[in-house]
């Protein structure tokens, strides 16, 4: 083999690694970015799904309390309709 057919033979075989090495590279990039994107989404997701929590964490308060004011109101009432029941009982009675 002369010298002039082994440096085309090396030159062919050093292009067809960079080739490789290049392709590698593109492929390495593009994963990268895929990545990098599904990270910024998940990101995005966790931001809304914590906004989300804080709102229902504030409904919630706010339906407690609202329970917590009905209750008392049921007693309220309960104790008056007693009261009334204990009137009527006085007045038939007598």
């Amino acid at each position: 083999m002369s010298v002039k057919a082994q440096r085309e033979l090396d030159d062919e075989v050093s292009a067809d690694d960079f080739q490789a090495l290049e392709q590698k590279v593109f492929q390495t990039v593009e994963m990268l970015k895929a990545a990098r994107a599904a990270q910024q989404a998940a990101e995005r997701d966790a931001r809304r799904l914590r906004e989300q929590f804080g709102h229902r964490d504030d409904e919630f308060d706010s339906l407690r309390a609202e329970v917590i004011n009905l209750r008392k109101e049921r007693e309220d009432v309960r104790s008056r309709v007693e009261k009334l029941l204990k009137q009527i009982d006085q007045i038939t009675a007598e």
